[in-house]
C-alpha cells in the first residue's frame, strides 16, 4: 500500500496524527525534500529507507513506490501542505492503477492555512469576502487560458498565490491590471510555521519592490485583499438579534 500524505506546511507538529502514525510505521518514505522538514524524517523507524524525491523524476518515483508497495512494505509518498494542491499526485495515482499498486491519502494542513494563521488573518469576512481564490502566476508552467491572473484579479476577492513569488512583477501588473487599486493591502509571508518564517506586509502597488528587497524568491505566499486591514461586519452567526437551527433571536 502507498500512502500519499500531507506533511503539513513546515512546522513537525502540524502534521496529522494518522500522517504522523503512517509515518512512523513506515518501511520506505519518498520525500518532497525541497519542501518537506527534514525533522519529520526524524520519526521514522529504524532501518526506514528515506527517498528525495527533488533528484528524481516520475518514472524513478513510481518505480520506488512499485517496488516496495509490491514487496510488501508500508510506502509514505510525502508532499508539503496539502497533497491535493500543487502535489502532481494525479500522475501518480495514475501511474500506480496502471500498475496494480492501491493508495490510499491523508490530507495536511496546506501553507495558506498556516499563513493565515501566522497572520492573524481571516480570509472569509462579513462584508469584505466571501471567496478565497487560491492559483498561481504563469511562469515556466502556463496556466489555462481562462485563469489568467487578471481575469482572476477582476472578482476583488481574497487571494493566494503559490509559486509566484520569483515572479513579483508580473504578479504586481496584473492584479493592478485586473482591477485591484494600488493600495489594496498583501503580504508576503515566507516559510509560515518554520523557525524562519518572514511576513512582510505591502500594498498591491508596493508588492514587486517589497519582494525584490527582501531577496525572496521561492518557499513563500503572496495573500492578497481586504482582509489584511479594515475593519467588518459582526458575524450573523453569533448576533444575540439573529436566528438559527441552535437558537431564537433575543429581543
Amino acid at each position: 500500500m502507498v500512502h500519499f500524505v500531507g506533511a503539513g506546511p513546515g512546522a513537525p507538529d502540524l502534521i496529522t496524527v494518522r500522517g504522523y502514525n503512517l509515518l512512523r510505521q513506515a518501511d520506505v518514505v519518498v520525500y518532497a525534500g525541497s519542501l518537506v522538514n527534514p525533522e519529520l524524517l526524524q520519526g521514522c523507524k529504524p532501518g526506514c529507507r528515506c527517498y528525495n524525491s527533488a533528484k528524481m523524476t516520475l518514472e524513478e518515483v513510481v518505480s520506488v513506490l512499485e517496488s516496495a508497495s509490491k514487496n510488501g512494505c508500508e510506502v509514505v509518498r510525502l508532499h508539503t501542505g496539502d497533497p491535493a494542491l500543487y502535489g502532481a499526485i494525479r500522475e501518480q495515482m495514475e501511474a500506480l492503477d496502471a500498475l496494480g499498486v492501491p493508495w490510499d491519502v491523508t490530507p495536511g494542513v496546506s501553507s495558506f492555512s498556516a499563513a493565515a494563521a501566522v497572520m492573524g488573518a481571516e480570509y472569509t469576512l462579513p462584508g469584505v469576502s466571501q471567496t478565497v481564490i487560491l492559483t498561481r502566476c504563469a511562469g515556466r508552467t502556463p496556466v489555462p487560458e481562462g485563469e489568467a491572473l487578471s481575469s482572476l484579479a477582476s472578482h476583488g476577492a481574497s487571494m493566494v498565490l503559490f509559486l509566484s513569488t520569483g515572479l513579483a512583477e508580473q504578479v504586481q501588473a496584473d492584479l493592478l491590471a485586473g482591477g485591484y487599486d494600488p493600495d489594496t493591502p498583501a503580504a508576503v509571508v515566507y516559510k509560515a510555521s518554520w523557525p524562519e518564517e518572514r511576513i512582510l506586509r505591502c500594498t498591491v502597488g508596493t508588492l514587486a519592490g517589497t519582494v525584490a528587497a527582501s531577496g525572496l524568491k521561492q518557499t513563500a505566499l503572496i495573500t492578497v485583499g481586504d482582509f489584511l486591514s479594515g475593519t467588518v461586519e459582526r458575524s450573523k452567526l453569533y448576533d444575540p438579534g439573529f436566528s438559527h437551527g441552535w437558537r431564537e433571536a433575543k429581543p
